[in-house]
């Protein structure tokens, strides 16, 4: 048996986790008997999951909170908890007090616990750790020099999980994520937002905006990806990992324009056709620093998996969201 705990649960990837966790019943091959949902705002309630469920709203940031959510001594931690990198990049105070001192928070609250108590904890980091000038697919031993504060906060974050996992206080698993592509629902405050919504909107019938240039590349991974790197990350041997406990998760890279042509292939012109574009030069110059293309060998060697092409992003997209249908 064994008890988790998920912070940043109200996500979309924490929902999908727990909608994962709650299917499966179990994780690393042990049965879930409890499993905590944490955020800042309330999680939404589930109906007869097969195992006791905990929901709590909370800001891990603010003082004595991380105490009580470990209180409980949770085998598996899932760490998602997070502002986006445009909210980040706007409120210098508000990322640094989220993005850090929180996981600070937590991580030093497992520490705190002691009694031979060292859960594994998931971390949801960021390819945003790396900044240009890149080469032309980014490797394993690549600087982490990161050029928004966003991308700055997960640097730090990856640097404490390696420390207090070197400290014996947990056994930490880092996992950069690609931008998770297409995510349901209404837009966030991400500078990536508009790679989910080029694909979202049209799908659904809408005009979408596009504030880039078609020749842009990014790596992109979806989110049923996402909650699949969560889960391997979850039972993965974390002896082969050694002292370096981050990894580089896998993904597609492809341009803007490359991700139009698979939408219009999919579903035709005239969804592509609700492609707006309206250039936006405070996301460019963001979206300038970003990395474009990744050879992540140490987690493909471990198991770690993704979508092979865009198109089956979009596949998924239409199939996990929409039910199968699109709005021609």
């Amino acid at each position: 048996m064994t008890s988790g705990l998920i912070v940043g649960a109200a996500g979309m990837v924490g929902v999908k986790l727990t909608r994962r966790l709650i299917q499966d019943g179990a994780v690393a091959d042990k049965t879930i008997d409890q499993l905590t949902l944490v955020d800042v705002v309330p999680p939404a309630s589930l109906d007869n999951p097969p195992f006791k469920i905990e929901t709590r709203a909370a800001d891990l940031s603010a003082p004595g909170v991380a105490d009580t959510v470990v209180a409980g001594r949770p085998d598996l931690i899932f760490h998602l908890a997070a502002i986006v990198s445009g909210e980040a990049e706007a409120d210098f105070d508000k990322g640094y007090r989220v993005n850090l001192d929180g996981t600070r928070s937590l991580f030093d609250a497992i520490r705190k616990v002691g009694g031979g108590y060292r859960p594994r904890v998931v971390f949801t980091s960021s390819i945003a750790v790396f900044g240009a000038p890149f080469p032309e697919a980014i490797g394993d031993t690549f600087f982490t020099t990161p050029l928004t504060s966003y991308g700055t906060q997960k640097a730090i974050d990856e640097l404490l999980l390696s420390d207090y996992t070197r400290r014996g206080f947990m056994d930490g698993v880092g996992i950069r994520l690609p931008t998770i592509c297409v995510r349901p629902g209404k837009p966030n405050k991400a500078a990536s937002g508009f790679f989910s919504g080029i694909i979202r909107e049209p799908l659904a019938g809408q005009e979408a905006i596009l504030p880039v240039p078609e020749t842009v590349r990014h790596w992109h991974a979806s989110p049923r990806s996402a909650v699949g790197f969560l889960i391997h990350a979850a039972r993965l041997d974390s002896l082969a990992l050694g002292a370096r406990r981050n990894l580089t998760m896998p993904g597609v890279s492809v341009t803007v324009g490359e991700q139009i042509a698979a939408l219009r292939k999919i579903a035709g012109d005239a969804v592509a056709s609700r492609i707006r574009r309206a250039p936006d030069a405070t996301i460019m110059k963001i979206v300038e620093g970003w990395p474009r293309n990744f050879a992540p060998e140490r987690a493909l060697g471990l198991g770690f998996r993704a979508e092979r092409d865009f198109e089956e992003i979009i596949r998924i997209h239409i199939e996990d969201e929409l039910g199968g249908s699109i709005a021609r």
